[in-house]
């Protein structure tokens, strides 16, 4: 380890040792990217993504509350309608006339409880696949959830969930804006099969199982959105770096802080996934359109190329906008630049420099091809340096 990086691993300490965080301070230094070691990228995202306050003293409380919060979710969320658990203190409700499988009723429970499957098959198709290029998340987590593997409460994982239910993953696809394919070249592709994936020991879960319900009781809570495909892409990166941290009692703690540090990121950027809100001012087609205006701004001869080549911003940076770049990348680049955008207090708006940097980079093969070349270019990023394009992004910044 060089002296340098002792020295930055020194300074966020002291940052973070304080009664109150100095935020500004924490914000300029995670900009420049943050330590893995001694969990501190965990503790600061925290920090970032305002689940953790800026009075230290709070964190113990704060922290047990939210968890207790999440066991409720499970509890709440995660049973077939029906099933009783004398453990938990609860009667069987047997199912009558007026609520059965069949009953038409837009508020039974078991309508409910089939309408929730549809959203159950989308996740599970997404989660299996995820970060591909590890293996990270077909291995078996260290802490699975004892609330829902506990033998004695009977309950049902999600996964059983979707192998017992009958419906078709075909039926209920939903993706954003007609997007069809939302992955990167950079990804590989893994086998959609249930089967195709290993089966582990009972009482074992895989950390795909872990995301696929934080996106399930997200999905439950948040019914006005619900789930679309790409929230797996960014729930990923959250889950992958709370469930590294060094310090085990963090660590076993992944799933819940994941769950509150994801809600608080989404509701930042949930109107990019509202197709209704596309051409408002918030919505992703003002987004897409603002990354070709700043581009005009700082390189109007790459810009009037691109428009004479009647290359639009639809074609490659909805998927970066809408994913937050994580599908450009590989995971490590990914987490790398998203410690500059959690730190930038605008950091939304420095993701659509972020974009921009990454066409001037590319200028010259953009400038010299022709649209099936360019395209190429385009949604197969060429550029593995995320710090130099980080850099640029922010010369571009100052440059305001």
């Amino acid at each position: 380890m060089s002296s340098l990086h002792k020295s930055r691993i020194a300074d966020f300490q002291d940052v973070l040792k304080e009664p109150t965080i100095a935020l500004e301070k924490l914000r300029e230094l995670s900009f420049s990217g943050i330590p893995c070691e001694g969990g501190l990228r965990c503790l600061c995202w925290k920090i970032l993504l305002n689940y953790l306050p800026l009075e230290r003293a709070s964190w113990t409380s704060i922290l047990a509350k939210q968890r207790e919060l999440y066991a409720q979710f499970l509890r709440e969320m995660i049973i077939q309608p029906g099933i009783a658990k004398a453990n938990m203190g609860m009667s069987r409700e047997d199912v009558t006339f007026e609520d059965h499988p069949l009953n038409p009723n837009p508020d039974s429970r078991w309508n409910t409880y089939f309408r929730d499957n549809e959203v159950l098959l989308q996740i599970d198709k997404d989660v299996r696949r995820l970060c591909p290029d590890i293996s990270f998340f077909q291995r078996a987590t260290e802490y699975p959830c004892l609330l829902i593997l506990d033998p004695q409460n009977e309950f049902e994982t999600l996964r059983k969930r979707v192998e017992q239910t009958t419906l078709k993953s075909q039926t209920v696809a939903r993706n954003r804006s007609g997007v069809t394919n939302m992955s990167s070249p950079h990804k590989n592709t893994t086998p959609s099969s249930l089967n195709e994936y290993e089966v582990l020991p009972n009482g074992c879960e895989a950390h795909w199982e872990v995301v696929e319900r934080i996106l399930f009781i997200y999905a439950k809570l948040n019914p006005g959105i619900a789930y679309v495909q790409g929230m797996n892409e960014i729930v990923g990166p959250l889950y992958y770096t709370f469930a590294t941290d060094p310090n085990s009692e963090w660590k076993e703690h992944a799933e819940a802080d994941t769950f509150f540090c994801f809600t608080n990121l989404m509701a930042e950027i949930r109107d990019n996934f509202i197709k209704s809100l596309d051409d408002s001012q918030c919505g992703i087609t003002y987004k897409m359109e603002k990354v070709y205006s700043t581009l005009k701004d700082k390189d109007v001869e790459l810009y009037l190329k691109l428009q004479e080549q009647n290359i639009k911003p639809q074609f490659f940076a909805f998927r970066w906008l809408t994913l937050l770049l994580s599908q450009e990348f590989l995971l490590p680049d990914v987490i790398r630049i998203w410690d500059s955008l959690f730190a930038d207090e605008s950091r939304f708006d420095f993701l659509l420099l972020v974009c921009c940097a990454m066409l001037v980079l590319i200028r010259e093969q953009l400038l010299e091809g022709d649209f099936t070349i360019n395209m190429r270019l385009l949604q197969d990023y060429p550029i593995s340096d995320v710090c130099h394009i980080l850099q640029k992004a922010k010369e571009l910044q100052d440059s305001k």
